[in-house]
């Protein structure tokens, strides 16, 4: 039972950071067609579908640190909740306050989180890590993406 209670509050708290990230792009629809994009960019609702999937292998993944060993885990689980404050805030810097070289240089910021993340957990688990390489790969494309849109609106962005 706890460890069914441990994973609950690891999904919940993947699952609040994607909540409060948007909140900050309520209006991303309608601001995201409305800006000049490259022809590769995809399309607005591919984004929740792959968001929902990367925060659960998220939540899996730091359950999966805590679960090997709980007491001795809270430098991990503490770099993970502070990476989740940055993962949070990308919308609002990008949609809500449309601040395009801000929100570049976060989203750069949280790669690096991530790779620290996945170089950390490896040590511990080398599935939890393997979990967020598809978030990696996936914050990567957004950051070349959010900097092709950035260029593309310097005039908005």
């Amino acid at each position: 039972m706890k460890q069914f209670l441990g994973l609950l509050v690891c999904l919940m708290a993947v699952y609040l950071t994607a909540t409060i990230g948007a909140a900050g792009s309520i209006q991303a629809s309608s601001f995201y067609v409305d800006l000049n994009q490259p022809s590769w960019a995809p399309p607005a609702w591919l984004f929740g579908p792959v968001w929902t999937t990367l925060y659960t292998f998220m939540g899996v993944s730091v359950w999966l640190i805590w679960r090997l060993n709980p007491e001795n885990s809270k430098r991990l689980l503490l770099f993970f909740a502070a990476h989740l404050v940055v993962n949070a805030l990308w919308s609002w810097f990008f949609f809500a306050w449309q601040m395009g070289l801000v929100s570049f240089l976060w989203i750069l910021l949280l790669i690096a989180m991530v790779v620290k993340l996945i170089v950390d957990y490896w040590k511990v688990s080398k599935p939890a890590a393997l979990l967020l390489v598809p978030y990696l790969a996936w914050i990567s494309f957004a950051a070349v993406l959010n900097f092709a849109i950035w260029q593309l609106n310097t005039a908005t962005l």
